[in-house]
């Protein structure tokens, strides 16, 4: 099997590391898509007439959803080889692509993110509390470091389950975890890509660089997931393995 280490740390601790997954023709397609979103973003609140759209703050922090379906070439990476393998690293032989974003920090005071899981996103904005524990392709297009505002874990955290989250006035941010709990910093490479549990808890610090933090987000999850109630499907369940073979090609 491919990666049998990040298989190994994904089940201990709940996050790994695959160093260099992304980088070249990946990366630059990341890249080259990234700067039209946060303009969409900013187009967003300027039609609102207003600097926060839920935890978007202009300048300071965009999150921009649902990407492919607005820039199909995305899909070359969301459902390429690559994805493939670390799906079955992670997820197993099933796996279904359900969300992406892109996560930028903008410079000079770039904001920080809460201490979070991902589940708890899902539950905190009406999902299914029973839903199964999916994957985050966290993917850096620039160095992330200490000083940029890199992502921290909390080893072995994904053992706990979902926990309560509270949604955190100015920010918006659901927390999940108090600001000085202690976790690990990762620092990765434009590239890399740094695979967590969306039961992992994991927060970002403030980009205190003259560059913009450029982040993009990748999500798979191992069934299809529905809103409660209405039992509509939520965000996405593209399939890319079946049985463990790649089903959906880039």
């Amino acid at each position: 099997m491919r990666f049998e280490q990040q298989a190994r740390d994904f089940a201990e601790q709940g996050y790994a590391l695959f160093p260099g997954a992304l980088a070249g023709e990946a990366l630059a397609l990341l890249r080259d898509e990234c700067d039209a979103f946060v303009a969409r973003e900013d187009a967003r609140m300027d039609a609102l007439g207003v600097d926060t759209i839920g935890i978007s703050h202009r300048g300071k922090r965009y999150f921009a959803n649902e990407c492919q379906r607005v820039a199909p070439v995305l899909r070359r990476m969301l459902f390429s080889e690559t994805m493939a393998d670390v799906c079955r690293a992670t997820l197993g032989d099933t796996a279904y692509f359900f969300f992406d974003q892109y996560v930028v920090k903008g410079p000079e005071g770039g904001l920080p993110f809460s201490w979070h899981q991902d589940s708890g996103y899902v539950v905190g904005n009406g999902g299914p509390a029973d839903h199964a524990p999916y994957v985050t392709c966290w993917c850096p297009l620039d160095d992330a470091t200490v000083e940029n505002g890199t992502v921290r874990l909390i080893p072995g955290s994904h053992r706990n389950g979902i926990l309560p989250h509270d949604r955190q006035p100015g920010s918006n941010d659901l927390v999940g975890a108090p600001a000085d709990a202690e976790g690990i910093v990762v620092e990765a490479k434009a590239g890399d890509i740094v695979a967590f549990s969306s039961l992992l808890l994991h927060a970002t610090g403030a980009n205190r660089t003259e560059r913009p933090r450029r982040v993009y987000l990748a999500q798979y999850t191992s069934e299809a997931m529905l809103n409660p109630g209405t039992k509509q499907l939520r965000r996405n369940a593209i399939p890319l393995l079946q049985g463990g073979d790649q089903v959906t090609l880039g």
